[in-house]
């Protein structure tokens, strides 16, 4: 069982006060300053801005995959700043689910080999991480294509493997960067609604983007430049 304290229900999910990341270089180059936002549970949000403006750090910030160079950041309440590494990538493996511009699946792993990939150092069998990967690419639609390869699979098939991979910890964020960038725009509305159900669902989902179209599927957006939140 995960030693990872349980969720709240009086906390944000996400809370970040005066959240700061600076490469020291030489010369310094400050990618986020005094970021300071709260995410609710069952919130869907986009954060949308131009290219270099802070967003994907931000996003690495908020998934654990970066740490900040000021200020506070609380995962669930749970504050995440002066955790051991360790026990960070506990914290993102049980409550954090990513879904990239560029899918990330392994090209020598089945569909449904791909999803359970995430599930590997969790610490239950094959078989129930088979089951569990199933029934995360039947929320999004592809029982059918479990045992197909990546390389015959469509972008947006690809992407819906990628969002299943995501969801099939059950993690109470998902982040999204760029998640319909690769694709066309029929496909990437498909994807969209996808996330829309899910939000329906209660999943709570953040989405990194500069395209305004991806950013008005959310209920709220927050916009960000020169690394600094608007």
């Amino acid at each position: 069982m995960s030693s990872v304290l349980p969720p709240t229900s009086i906390d944000p999910l996400v809370e970040m006060v005066g959240v700061g990341r600076c490469f020291f270089g030489p010369p310094p180059v400050i990618a986020l300053a005094d970021a300071t936002l709260t995410i609710d549970s069952g919130e869907y949000v986009a954060i949308n801005g131009p290219s270099g403006s802070g967003k994907s750090t931000l996003l690495s910030i908020m998934g654990l995959l970066d740490t900040s160079t000021s200020g506070i950041y609380r995962l669930d309440g749970i504050d995440t700043t002066s955790l051991r590494e360790a026990r960070r990538t506990q914290l993102r493996r049980d409550r954090i689910g990513f879904v990239f511009q560029d899918f990330h699946l392994m090209n020598d792993r089945t569909a449904w080999e791909n999803v359970a990939l995430g599930l590997v150092y969790s610490g239950i069998t094959s078989t129930r991480r088979r089951r569990a990967a199933l029934a995360s690419l039947e929320a999004v639609g592809l029982t059918h294509r479990s045992d197909a390869m990546p390389s015959t699979m469509s972008g947006g098939e690809r992407q819906r493997v990628a969002i299943a991979r995501a969801l099939v910890g059950s993690p109470a964020l998902i982040l999204c960067d760029e998640p319909t960038g690769n694709l066309d725009s029929e496909t990437a509305g498909n994807v969209l609604d996808i996330l829309d159900e899910l939000n329906g669902q209660g999943v709570s989902i953040v989405v990194i983007t500069h395209d305004p179209v991806t950013a008005a599927r959310a209920s709220r957006r927050i916009s960000i430049k020169d690394g600094r939140i608007q």
